[in-house]
Formats: C-alpha cells, structure tokens, sequence
C-alpha cells in the first residue's frame, strides 16, 4: 500500500501518494531513482494509477503518484478546473518534493505521463538536467484539428460522431465558461465522457464505459467548458525537441482520444524509444489486455536507463 504525501505547489496542497522502492537495484551511492505521475485529461490518481506505481517500485524506483490541484483528494478552488499552466507547475512542485525525500538522487527523476499529462511531461522535462528519463503513454500532444487523425478501430466512427448538435452546444458551453472566469462568475461545467450524441467533451462509442472503468471514487465527471478551446493552444509537442534525456513513448495505434501522427511525430523530435500496440487509448489501463505489456515495457525501459554502472576493470 503506497504511503499518504503531501505537496505543496503556488501555496495549495496537492494529495499524493509514495510508492517506496521495494529494493535497491537500482540505487547507487547518490540514492535512488524516483519517479512522478499524474493522470490525464480530467483523472485522478485513484483512476488505475497504483497499478503502475507500486509494480516501478517493485522494480527499484521511488514513486509518488499526485492529483492535480482541484481535483481528487487535491485542495484547490474553484474544482476540477483543467488549466495546463497550474498542472505544469503542479508537476514542478512534485519534482521538488520528490527529490527531497530521504535517500532519493535528485538528478535521477522519470517523469511519467499518460494522455494529457502525456504530453505535459514534455513541457515539464524541457531543458532540465535532473530529468533523467520520460515516459509518455498515450500521449495528447496537440488538440489542432489540422493534425492528421489517429487510425481508427474498423468500424469506429470516430470524429464523426460528434454531432453537429452536440458540438455546438459544447460550444455555446464554452463561450459561457470563458465569460464566467472573466469576470469571475460560478464556472460553467461541462461532461468529461458522454455516450455518443451527448454533449461531453469525449463521447465516441464506449468511451464512457472506457472511462468509468477505471474512475476511482474522487473521480468526477465534470470540468470546465472552456478546455475545449483552450486545448487549442495547448502543444507540449513543440517541447519536444528541447526534451535531452532518454525518453519512451507508448503509442495506441488505434487511439481515438489523442492525434496518433502527431504524436509519434513528438516522439521522433524527443529523440524517444518508440513503442506501438494495435489498441485503443483506455486499452492500457488495469483489467485491460495491453496493460501488463504497457508496465513491462515501462520497467525494462527505466532498469536499461537507470541501472547503476559498474566501472570496468583497470
């Protein structure tokens, strides 16, 4: 069972937990190698996180899985407010925090994220010299439309399911949600997962069973209207490049979540490891077929990157 932690980023605390390292395979005389997660689009840690945390430990790693600042067992108001900027210096004070932890190395910390937080890890590990490895798992790299589309499942209709309707009333909820933070009024919510036709930010066919299987129990379904335009100007792909440290990036093929090219585009700029799996974006969660290949990947990744060096003989 992970341990209870706290962190502090802008004056608000975040929730986390700490996963120690079950053995020192990968410690050297500096510490031990530590790893920090968050979840995506709108999750929290309770939302299948601990599957991956406690199996890195099992492989030497410290792990300290957090919430996002108003959301889960986070403080934080008004709630469940996706803002990239916040969550990228949410990420920041986690780094700080991890590192700071008894027998930890400061200059050995993975960054870990999956789907939106994907792609914030880019911003995150962008010129920093402490970052020692990346792990981006499904990740949202950019939102513009102009991005070729992922590969779909046969017969899943992707894009197109959104409905004219339901678009515009997305929307019209967006709108309303960008005046109400100018001029600071309640925020205007908006459905994170939806079934097909709904309006819900997410709503292609089984996406919300997807979704609902693996929501812990501070999972909400609501989150502010206006990320729907504001994931517009959200490109952690253009990080990328200035991404220095050996990074992995687990690629969904079949993704209908997250631009797939543009991605592995990303990928290609970081200079990553490049893994595919012919699934779809929840495919990788616990209970899921690819889940135990995903994490395999991941430790053999880390232990290749962070396994201590043994001097060769004089």
């Amino acid at each position: 069972m992970p341990q209870s932690f706290s962190i502090t980023s802008d004056g608000t605390t975040c929730d986390a937990w700490y996963f120690p390292a079950s053995n020192d395979d990968l410690t050297t005389p500096a510490g031990r190698p530590a790893v920090v997660m968050a979840h995506g689009f709108a999750g929290t840690k309770d939302c299948g996180l601990d599957s991956f945390g406690s199996r890195l430990a099992d492989a030497g790693l410290d792990v300290v899985a957090f919430d996002y600042r108003g959301f889960g067992a986070s403080e934080g108001e008004p709630r469940q407010i996706i803002s990239p900027p916040a969550q990228i210096a949410d990420y920041r004070a986690a780094l700080a925090a991890t590192a700071a932890l008894p027998g930890v190395d400061p200059d050995r910390l993975v960054l870990w994220g999956v789907s939106m937080s994907g792609g914030t890890v880019l911003d995150v590990a962008a010129g920093r010299a402490d970052v020692a490895a990346v792990i981006s798992l499904t990740p949202l790299v950019t939102a513009l439309a102009n991005e070729k589309p992922p590969a779909h499942r046969e017969g899943a209709p992707g894009d197109a399911n959104r409905t004219a309707g339901s678009t515009a009333s997305l929307l019209a909820l967006a709108a309303r949600d960008k005046l109400a933070a100018r001029t600071g009024r309640r925020r205007v919510m908006a459905p994170v997962v939806g079934q097909p036709g709904e309006t819900a930010l997410i709503n292609f066919p089984g996406t919300y069973d997807d979704y609902v299987s693996i929501a812990g129990p501070t999972w909400r379904n609501e989150v502010n209207a206006s990320i729907a335009l504001d994931a517009l100007a959200n490109r952690p792909n253009r990080a990328a490049g200035k991404v220095t440290c050996p990074a992995l990036f687990q690629i969904a093929d079949h993704d209908r979540c997250v631009p797939v090219h543009a991605a592995v585009k990303a990928g290609v700029k970081a200079g990553a490891l490049i893994r595919h799996y012919p699934c779809d974006h929840f495919d990788v969660y616990p209970g899921k077929r690819w889940h135990q290949h995903i994490i395999d990947h991941q430790v053999a990744f880390l232990t290749k990157v962070l396994r201590p060096q043994v001097p060769a003989p004089l």
